[in-house]
């Protein structure tokens, strides 16, 4: 039984499952092996500070896959310069025609890329960033319920009221994220009418992501109660995984520390650090709650695969009685 959408159909794919854009972690061979497996692969520009990198990047995947990918550009601010123009340029030079932006509004690059017949995603966390997204010629967006990893917003609604409202409200291709990471979330979201889903933290448990094996086999034993909220009181609230550091950021928060009194503990080096070195106490490794579905950690396309079959036995669990039979997949011991 295939899932067909008009976000299937628009973005050339096979499944209605696409991989959410993850700082360091997200790049060619996770990016690809999630193409290959009827998905929508995206890379994240901004892991690669050099133009020239990202460009190298965009041509390995090429390498890896025939599939359509894309590629992350967040309009969010950073503590670093960031050539957003240049990003721009490269992503459209290198023939890429999918581009999923996130933060600010795309409108001063809508018209160059419209121009280069990229098709654009945006992802936001209100119904309102929506409609100007839909205003602007977005193809789809990308709606985060309060659930996510990264940055969920300042209004804490969470997705099973955030994806029907977003539905109602707009008439393009609306993908859900925040909260996904099996089958059954695939046919909840298709059931409160979004198109697809998009998960990160997800496909971080899996073999083809960037990461320690340490960090992985953490997120198999951390639990739903296991992240937390940062930068709360910046109003750019961000979810990661509750360790030292973030109590350390929570605690300089409460105190009235400044920005830059936390750039050391916040920013992209040091969760570089921790994705490499393994050690799970210094820095910040940004998760979202479905951290308490990851049991395992497969390739892209056994979970992929696997997500389809789960799809398909929620469906035929409803049967002509009317008797619904839930899916059950009963956690392990301390999950």
């Amino acid at each position: 039984m295939a899932f067909k959408t008009r976000v299937t159909e628009h973005f050339g794919i096979e499944h209605p499952i696409i991989q959410g854009g993850m700082m360091w972690i997200s790049r060619a061979e996770l990016v690809a092996a999630v193409s290959n497996a009827g998905g929508l692969g995206i890379l994240t520009a901004f892991t690669f500070p050099d133009l020239k990198d990202l460009a190298a990047e965009i041509k390995k995947t090429k390498e890896l896959t025939d599939r359509p990918f894309g590629v992350n550009i967040t309009l969010l601010p950073t503590f670093r310069p960031v050539d957003i123009d240049g990003y721009f340029d490269t992503v459209i030079d290198s023939g890429v025609k999918i581009v999923e932006t996130a933060g600010r509004s795309p409108e001063p690059y809508m018209e160059r890329l419209k121009a280069a017949e990229v098709k654009v995603i945006h992802k936001c966390t209100a119904v309102r960033f929506a409609r100007t997204a839909q205003r602007l010629g977005c193809d789809a967006v990308s709606i985060d319920g309060f659930e996510c990893a990264g940055h969920p917003g300042e209004e804490d609604v969470t997705s099973l009221v955030l994806i029907p409202l977003t539905v109602d409200a707009v008439e393009i291709p609306v993908i859900a994220s925040g909260g996904f990471g099996d089958g059954r979330g695939l046919i909840a979201a298709l059931a409160l009418g979004a198109e697809a889903v998009n998960m990160g933290t997800r496909f971080m448990a899996t073999q083809e992501a960037a990461g320690h094996a340490r960090v992985k086999e953490l997120l198999i034993t951390a639990s739903e109660r296991d992240t937390t909220l940062l930068l709360r009181s910046f109003r750019n609230t961000m979810r990661t995984l509750r360790n030292p550091t973030a109590e350390q950021v929570l605690e300089l928060e409460k105190k009235g520390a400044d920005i830059h009194e936390l750039e050391s503990l916040i920013s992209g080096r040091a969760g570089l650090a921790l994705l490499e070195s393994g050690d799970v106490e210094n820095g910040l490794l940004s998760v979202g709650q479905v951290v308490g579905l990851v049991r395992d950690v497969p390739t892209v396309k056994e979970l992929v695969d696997r997500m389809v079959r789960e799809a398909v036995e929620v469906t035929s669990s409803f049967s002509g009685s009317g008797v619904f039979r839930p899916l059950r997949k009963p956690a392990e011991a301390g999950k």
